[in-house]
């Protein structure tokens, strides 16, 4: 078996000659593309003059290299996806820019694990975490299809990142509208799917008061779902009906977790959030090993270990606060 970097030559001198014949005389161009948490070996056709280059990456070929042994298999599949990328790429070329404005939505990332992407693309911090803004390009029956905004892009735009963040706010409600729901609600179907009568899954779960219930904040498509903590005042309505103060778990970037502060230490949770991201959630979908806790009373999200930490130090600092519906603190 090769190699990655075999394999990553191979791709470089022979990837073209699975491609149509009006591809072979193209030139591969492979660059390290920074995504979300992690850098990727990405390979493009030298000599496309389209606005929008596609790129694919050799990585998770390699990965499925690795579990086949195929390797003409691998390009060939490869290749048809390249293929219908590039027919797609050029299709965007024709989307009215003036339009894009309506289609720009938030996303949050880890601010640490994303510097260098952070240096090349609009963005706000938000305690550890960054909100960027991808462009939504497509909604079908599919799902969606987005790309995140590059600095050059936003130029191209004629928007500010401050305008952009106006606008995301409304966007992603629109296109994201945000939901949450009790953990009970969220496994019901599943378990309802796996043969269990409603009585049954009543009857494991019991009489599930708020206070001790855990609540998934994500959004109605399932992508992206974090952001939808950033909404002040969906964060304020549960903590009302829970009765207490709260505190976030960020399970991923598609979804957050919202207990109530007497559920637990905010350490302990956090070494829960570590454990959890180590062993079942994918590299390119980790948000955070930390927890946030929202106060009801003064309406504030914030780092609950890093308030804890200060308290400890003997150096209180006012939090600052976040306030989505409103504007963020900058």
């Amino acid at each position: 078996m090769m190699t990655y970097e075999e394999f990553k030559e191979v791709v470089k001198e022979t990837f073209v000659d699975y491609m149509p014949e009006s591809y072979r005389n193209m030139c591969i161009d492979i660059r390290p593309v920074v995504k979300v948490n992690e850098i990727l070996d990405g390979f493009s056709f030298l000599g496309e003059e389209q606005f929008i280059v596609p790129t694919m990456y050799i990585n998770p070929m390699y990965e499925e290299y690795k579990k086949t042994e195929d390797l003409q298999r691998v390009l060939q599949q490869a290749a048809k996806e390249m293929e219908s990328t590039i027919k797609y790429a050029l299709s965007l070329e024709e989307l009215d820019f003036k339009a894009a404005k309506n289609n720009i939505v938030l996303q949050l990332v880890n601010t640490e694990k994303n510097k260098e992407m952070l240096m090349k693309i609009p963005h706000r911090e938000f305690q550890d975490l960054s909100i960027i803004y991808r462009w939504i390009v497509k909604i079908d029956e599919d799902g969606i299809q987005s790309s995140i905004i590059s600095n050059s892009l936003a130029e191209d735009l004629g928007l500010t990142e401050e305008q952009m963040y106006k606008l995301a706010l409304d966007n992603t409600h629109r296109f994201l509208p945000p939901t949450i729901r009790s953990m009970k609600d969220v496994l019901y179907k599943f378990l309802e799917g796996d043969g269990m009568s409603a009585e049954e899954i009543d009857m494991m779960f019991g009489h599930e008061r708020p206070e001790k219930a855990m609540w998934v904040i994500g959004n109605d498509k399932g992508i992206h779902g974090a952001a939808s903590m950033l909404y002040e005042e969906n964060l304020h309505e549960l903590a009302m009906k829970v009765g207490t103060d709260l505190y976030i778990l960020p399970s991923s970037i598609h979804e957050v977790i919202a207990v109530s502060v007497k559920m637990g230490d905010p350490y302990e949770l956090a070494q829960v959030v570590r454990d959890i991201n180590m062993g079942q959630v994918a590299l390119s979908e980790r948000l955070s090993n930390q927890v946030y806790h929202y106060d009801k009373d003064l309406r504030k999200l914030t780092l609950a270990t890093n308030t804890l930490n200060k308290r400890l130090d003997g150096m209180i600092a006012e939090p600052q606060p976040f306030y989505a519906s409103k504007g963020i603190s900058r």
